[in-house]
């Protein structure tokens, strides 16, 4: 039977608590590409290449957010501080949740779970 549990995620929104639209522009992609070597598959090279698992930007409707997965807290818990602080120093709107999979990453998922025997 598959794991129907999801992290925890932070979502940080480009929006002040007071509704105006948080600057500059690219913030998001900013503050994610700071945090791309905390996470899994994160090192050398590779982690200048890629956002990392968790934290990465992500767009609502025209609104830009910046998603935090809870796990990085376990792993590197400054990190987690300094992202989750970032937004409380700027007034952002920062709301709790989990992202769904779209039904084909959840399906690759589950068939390479069930290939590499891990139950």
């Amino acid at each position: 039977m598959a794991d129907t549990s999801f992290p925890r995620e932070f979502f940080i929104q480009g929006v002040t608590k007071e509704g105006k639209t948080f600057r500059p522009s690219d913030w998001s992609e900013r503050l994610c590409g700071v945090m791309s070597a905390f996470g899994p598959g994160a090192s050398g090279a590779n982690a200048r290449l890629k956002y990392s698992l968790y934290v990465r930007p992500e767009m609502f409707g025209n609104i830009k957010c910046v998603v935090v997965d809870e796990r990085l807290r376990d792993i590197e818990p400054m990190a987690f501080d300094f992202v989750m602080n970032f937004a409380r120093d700027n007034n952002l709107q920062v709301t709790e949740g989990c992202s769904m999979p779209d039904h084909a990453e959840s399906v690759a998922a589950e068939k390479a779970r069930l290939a590499s025997g891990v139950r």
